[in-house]
């Protein structure tokens, strides 16, 4: 609409050939990348005409740093334009919104950098702006505290702000990653958590091996298999998907087979249609049932393509091992299986899941079983990796046992963490995204609606951070007077990352018959406990003799 000839994808060298007076450059704030738009500009052939202008948009705010960084590079002179462009949530679906900042995590608890937390308040003004001030806002952790000071700062800044919008949502929740490390470090079972686990899903999109979807032609035998991955995207649109999207992956194959024998009935149905107007009637559904056709073609493939890894021996026992930690078993001593996969150099990540995993189910390891642990891990892997354990000590996730005591079996039984008798195929509790755990994060939100946190507040002191309650005023004849069996709406905000499983236990509970409250979700990042873990890595680059 406004004339964009071409959109490329920041990279170093020339930048490619277009016939145009005007290059945006539309970049996060990060150092590294203005490295590459130096490079870019400093290429450009200065004798050519006309001569093409240059200007820059930082994403969501302008960075002082990258500026002084442009100018001593000689460059920043070349940007007639240097603006930002304030872009803090994105939405990824109807109840989903993300800042998509990936180190939001590792800025907030290894580096003490809160910046992402301004982001996510100025984020949640915007949205108070389009969607009405939110009467109430809970919230447990150190972040989520800062979050909300800043929200009441901002309001009281700028008076004007108060806005005459029926408020949508009744019920903000903002809550610490920190205040649940355990479940994103345990394997997701639903659908979605899957695919994202061992596919990895980027911004709604995913990659997946090319061999299960070349088209089958007879007789030719795979000469030409497609090499590139194949790259699907994501999201509710698709009818199918959002049908399976959020189910445990062992209820995801009746599904499957109920609608191919649906859709092959529908096709059969053109054998009947004897008049005109039938034969209209079933064109006319042509186009509908051909996309319902291939979005099965591409899941059934999908699902093959899981089962595969799911039935493997190795991802029973892993999962078997977490299991036991989540349930409580053997936490406190050091672990064959563990032991058997460092000896034996599994991927590295997948340990450090697993030893995280122990050291948060018993409320951090004793201290001979941890040093016991990053012996072998720094023997086998390597000696640079003693600074990702120190992180992963940093932000709670792999320490010693300070309190001498472990609260973790009080935690699990006072919130119902540990379910035996799970529901795979018809799920009653949350517990069913984990096959027998329930996300803890999610159990916190579903007690705040009921019956409130005051029936927990035991265990409230004892997960990191402050519990708090704070109030907005809202002008007079915007309160909300409920119509008997309205939902109330809360916007559930995660401050350094949620799992897909986590989002589908809160989907659960909003489809709840009696459940009452609907959500709506918002996080600064979509992760999982690789992408997590990796984000609190130190890449050292192997020294070069």
């Amino acid at each position: 609409e406004h004339e964009v000839e071409k959109m490329f994808t920041l990279k170093p060298g020339r930048l490619p050939q277009a016939d145009v007076k005007n290059i945006i450059f539309f970049v996060r704030p990060k150092l590294e990348l203005m490295d590459i738009i130096t490079d870019n500009v400093l290429r450009e052939d200065r004798g050519r005409s006309p001569q093409r202008d240059f200007h820059i948009l930082f994403v969501p705010r302008r960075s002082l740093l990258c500026e002084q960084w442009l100018k001593e590079q000689g460059v920043l002179g070349s940007f007639i334009h240097r603006e930002q462009y304030s872009l803090d949530l994105i939405p990824f679906d109807g109840d989903l919104l993300s800042m998509e900042s990936e180190n939001a995590f590792k800025e907030c608890y290894l580096e003490s950098d809160q910046t992402s937390l301004y982001h996510a308040a100025k984020g949640l003004m915007t949205l108070q702006a389009l969607y009405g001030t939110i009467p109430q806002i809970f919230g447990k952790g150190e972040c989520a505290r800062h979050v909300a000071n800043m929200m009441i700062r901002m309001k009281r800044e700028f008076p004007g702000s108060q806005n005459s919008i029926f408020p949508v949502f009744d019920t903000l929740l903002l809550l610490d990653r920190n205040v649940d490390l355990l479940t994103p470090l345990a394997t997701q079972l639903t659908y979605e958590g899957l695919i994202d686990e061992i596919y990895g899903i980027q911004n709604t999109y995913v990659k997946l091996p090319p061999e299960k979807f070349a088209p089958k032609k007879q007789g030719e035998g795979g000469k030409d298999l497609p090499t590139e991955p194949k790259k699907l995207q994501l999201n509710s649109a698709e009818e199918l998907y959002a049908e399976i999207r959020d189910k445990n992956f062992n209820a995801v194959g009746s599904v499957l087979s109920k609608k191919a024998k649906i859709i092959s009935a529908a096709f059969e149905e053109r054998h009947h249609a004897k008049t005109v107007g039938e034969i209209k009637q079933f064109v006319s559904q042509l186009p509908h049932m051909q996309a319902a056709r291939s979005s099965l073609a591409n899941h059934t493939s999908i699902a093959e393509l899981i089962k595969d890894i799911t039935t493997s021996e190795d991802f029973f026992d892993n999962l078997t091992v977490e299991q036991e930690f989540m349930s409580g078993i053997d936490t406190d001593k050091v672990n064959n299986y563990i032991e058997d996969c460092i000896a034996q150099k599994h991927p590295l990540i997948k340990i450090l899941r697993l030893v995280c995993l122990q050291s948060v189910c018993n409320s951090g390891l004793k201290q001979k079983v941890l040093d016991h642990y990053k012996r072998e891990i720094l023997q086998t892997y390597g000696y640079e990796h003693i600074l990702t354990l120190n992180n992963l000590e940093k932000a709670g996730l792999l320490k010693p046992q300070t309190s001498g005591r472990n609260n973790y079996p009080t935690i699990r039984k006072t919130l119902r963490l540990w379910m035996d008798d799970v529901n795979e195929q018809n799920p009653n509790d949350i517990s069913y995204v984990y096959s027998g755990y329930a996300p803890l994060s999610v159990r916190l939100a579903q007690l705040l609606a009921r019956p409130g946190w005051r029936s927990i507040e035991e265990v409230l002191k004892m997960l990191p951070g402050p519990h708090f309650e704070e109030r907005q005023q809202l002008p007079t004849g915007l309160q909300k007077k409920r119509q008997h069996g309205e939902n109330r709406v809360t916007l559930v905000f995660f401050l350094g990352g949620v799992t897909y499983a986590e989002i589908a236990a809160l989907r659960f509970l909003s489809q709840m018959e009696d459940g009452g409250t609907e959500y709506v979700i918002a996080t600064t990042k979509l992760i999982n406990g690789t992408s997590w873990i990796k984000s609190l890595m130190e890449k050292l680059e192997p020294a070069p003799f």
